[in-house]
């Protein structure tokens, strides 16, 4: 008799930004109706490529490595959208993983690794110079993913 394994889940990557909550918000709803686990990962990546971008979270010590004001970034971030987000059952019982490196490459690989069903991201959608200069770790991941990969963006604040 072969043991049961777990269904594959949906791999949420965040990066704390409105598209990730979005992202995520999507992601529970997907994985209420496909009945799929959730797994959340933040990729804390070379502070040399980003500068300042754990600044928040770390100008609370003085002496903090990166990996814990990242962890404690993460942390905040999905009590957050959960608690905007009550009706999410998926997102309450969901898994975290922090994991270091080049984000495209870790997702991937964590992905491959947890044998995820599908990827959802969030994107900010760079175009131009900047897009050229920087470059999507969204479109990155959608070029070398094996697995379906969904982008989603947050609405754009409307005034009437």
């Amino acid at each position: 008799m072969t043991k049961p394994t777990a269904p594959s889940p949906i791999l949420v990557p965040v990066d704390f930004s409105p598209h990730s909550e979005a992202a995520l918000a999507f992601a529970a709803e997907l994985a209420t109706c496909r009945e799929r686990p959730l797994l959340i990962l933040h990729v804390v990546h070379d502070p040399f490529s980003m500068p300042g971008y754990y600044g928040r979270a770390l100008k609370k010590k003085q002496l903090h490595r990166i990996e814990d004001g990242a962890a404690e970034m993460f942390d905040e971030f999905v009590a957050a959208v959960s608690a905007r987000h009550p009706d999410l059952g998926p997102l309450q019982g969901a898994e975290t993983l922090l994991v270091k490196g080049l984000p495209s490459t870790r997702i991937l690989e964590i992905a491959e690794r947890r044998t995820a069903q599908q990827i959802v991201m969030g994107s900010k959608g760079l175009t131009g110079l900047r897009h050229l200069l920087i470059g999507s770790v969204a479109e990155r991941v959608v070029h070398r993913a094996t697995i379906p990969v969904t982008i989603v963006k947050s609405p754009r604040n409307r005034t009437p």
